[in-house]
């Protein structure tokens, strides 16, 4: 059973805009159907910063964020049956039921179950297990792993192999995943085809990757920031482009660039112009523009209608369309016998209690991926 509540640290975002305080929080027993876990390494994601923000429209404070960590199970409520204390295990921010027609149905990976109470920063019951001060701290995305120890609903955890680089493997539950799967799974890109990925950050990079591995023949990054492009190269973007080296509209070069267009594009940023020029430079007839950024609040993309009257096809992807529980242990054995990759996205480590460093290293756009052991 279940042990009493500990005492741990966390990093509290105590309001929008501030930076994260280390402080002692307390984390309650985990409830029925929930799993207690002892994190050991998470990474810093742009969504984080974008909630801290307080652009994100279901961001609640105070909250404890995190979303891309691994960890061991500490403990687990009553009626949990495929987990047990001491299973190395993945938090995930899209759960699996496997009951609701969304789990149920082949075409989509968006379970329903606990969406309600986790976009309001709550456990299913509707309570919070994170107290700090005597206040309440909301969760994050069902996951909060910015804490040495976080509770989640058993729906949310993939339990994965015990031998797997917790510091490396923690970044299949975003960012490495999403890319990926947006290729494999959304776009299902063809072998010999041409794609343009815009945004060459971490997403950006395991679309790249994915590319690769599906058997694109041309693969062209996009960027502002030239820096990136040897990255880019590394995993194998055949060229790199920055849009501010032509005169015309990016999409028209790529139109010129791919006589006609390419086959696949993939929008990484979160911008809805970038969004517009990533459709738009889709080949006409069969060209896929897959958009994998996210937003912020309110905006609203445009094209004209004849862009897809003339057979372009506009398409999103959350988590890489991957069904969670099921196919996170697949994308950890994938690593680990060396068919993806996942150190290389790792550009600096830092300990826990420089997490506001990692911040920083993301928004100077500086690291790929900053892990932080705790």
């Amino acid at each position: 059973m279940a042990s009493a509540v500990i005492k741990c640290k966390a990093a509290v975002a105590w309001e929008a805009g501030k930076p994260l305080s280390i402080e002692e929080v307390e984390v309650a027993s985990p409830k029925a159907h929930e799993v207690r876990i002892k994190v050991v390494a998470t990474a810093v994601c742009h969504t984080d910063a974008y909630t801290l923000s307080g652009a994100d429209p279901e961001g609640c404070f105070p909250v404890i964020l995190g979303h891309e960590g691994a960890g061991i199970v500490e403990s687990v409520g009553e009626g949990v049956t495929k987990l047990k204390p001491g299973d190395t295990v993945i938090p995930l921010y899209v759960p699996q039921c496997g009951e609701c027609k969304f789990c149920l149905n082949p075409k989509t990976n968006l379970c329903q179950k606990i969406r309600v109470t986790q976009g309001k920063g709550l456990m299913p019951d509707g309570t919070s297990r994170f107290t700090c001060k005597g206040k309440q701290i909301y969760h994050f995305m069902g996951t909060s792993t910015f804490s040495e120890y976080t509770v989640v609903a058993d729906i949310s955890v993939a339990k994965i192999d015990a031998a797997a680089p917790l510091d490396k493997v923690c970044l299949l539950g975003c960012g490495i995943s999403t890319g990926y799967g947006a290729v494999l799974n959304t776009a299902q890109v063809e072998p010999g085809s041409t794609c343009a990925v815009f945004g060459l950050g971490g997403v950006g990079l395991a679309v790249i990757m994915g590319c690769k591995v599906a058997g694109a023949s041309r693969i062209i990054g996009i960027d502002l920031n030239k820096d990136k492009f040897a990255k880019a190269k590394e995993f194998g973007a055949t060229e790199c482009i920055n849009p501010q080296d032509f005169k015309k509209p990016i999409q028209e070069a790529l139109v010129e660039l791919t006589d006609g267009g390419v086959d696949y594009s993939f929008e990484c940023i979160g911008n809805v112009g970038v969004m517009r020029a990533a459709l738009e430079s889709c080949h006409k007839g069969w060209g896929v523009s897959v958009i994998v950024g996210v937003a912020a609040s309110g905006q609203e993309i445009s094209t004209r209608p004849f862009q897809l009257v003339t057979g372009r096809t506009w398409k999103g992807t959350a988590f890489g369309g991957w069904k969670s529980v099921e196919s996170v242990p697949k994308l950890v054995a994938e690593y680990m016998s060396k068919k993806i990759k996942v150190d290389e996205f790792v550009t600096h480590t830092l300990p826990f209690d420089k997490i506001n460093e990692a911040f920083e290293l993301l928004h100077a756009g500086k690291s790929i991926r900053c892990v932080l052991k705790l």
